[in-house]
């Protein structure tokens, strides 16, 4: 069990991240490659999510205790606050770790557009399901806290399902594993604990996340169809051949 000046100190980290966090979701303004309205409509692909009662159900109520004990890590508990900024820079940067290339606008123009382009391309798809089924949040359920108790009231005012920061971070290692396929066991097992982060953190049911990779893949499939991503992502994947060649 961590202390409670640990525990103090990473609720007042979250503070300061997700203060940051609604700045950055202000000034992200990347153009996608194909408009919403283009996109498949997801409530006509995925299941809906479980109701109560139900063995799925049952499932999401055990993984919502298993990421309560998840929280006793502090080290663990830290990873979920830093997974939960809302920004695709810093996504890009989380899931990248061991991408092979440090991306940034200024040294990796190419593939900093192709990925940020690309992810706001197919996060997207969460727009319709969280408003159509407009489930609730974990802790709300259970009329507890999630780990950002400043944040739970407007946290509950946004549909649990899918998560957005998990289509993100899928959409982000299936950008990079394109790029550079070396790194495909990296970037998908960071983005898959990125999805497990939401859990941890009580704003994320289980069959949430579960349902957010393939929604990325949905997504992912459809950006193959621009000719505007093809080129960008030619350009990304000679950038990056032309990093690691020196």
């Amino acid at each position: 069990m961590f202390g409670y000046k640990t525990f103090y100190g990473i609720i007042a980290a979250s503070f300061i991240l997700l203060f940051g966090q609604a700045v950055a979701f202000a000034q992200e303004a990347f153009v996608p490659y194909i408009p919403a309205s283009e996109m498949p409509d997801v409530v006509q692909i995925v299941p809906a999510p479980p109701q109560n009662p139900s063995p799925a159900f049952d499932y999401d109520v055990l993984r919502y205790q298993w990421g309560k004990q998840q929280r006793q890590d502090s080290v663990r508990l830290a990873m979920a606050v830093r997974d939960a900024i809302w920004s695709i820079d810093s996504t890009m940067a989380i899931v990248g770790e061991h991408f092979g290339v440090k991306i940034s606008k200024a040294e990796t123009p190419a593939i900093y557009e192709v990925i940020s382009r690309g992810i706001a391309t197919i996060e997207a798809l969460r727009v319709r399901p969280k408003a159509y089924y407009f489930r609730i949040r974990p802790f709300a359920y259970f009329n507890e806290s999630s780990i950002f108790p400043q944040d739970d009231k407007w946290l509950a005012t946004e549909g649990s399902y899918p998560s957005g920061h998990t289509i993100r971070a899928w959409a982000c290692a299936l950008l990079m594993a394109q790029i550079n396929p070396a790194c495909a066991e990296p970037v998908f097992a960071r983005a898959w604990a990125s999805g497990e982060s939401r859990i941890i953190s009580g704003c994320h049911w289980q069959t949430d996340v579960d349902a957010s990779r393939p929604i990325a893949g949905i997504g992912f499939s459809c950006l193959q169809s621009s000719k505007e991503f093809q080129r960008d992502m030619s350009k990304a994947q000679k950038e990056f051949r032309s990093f690691i060649s020196h």
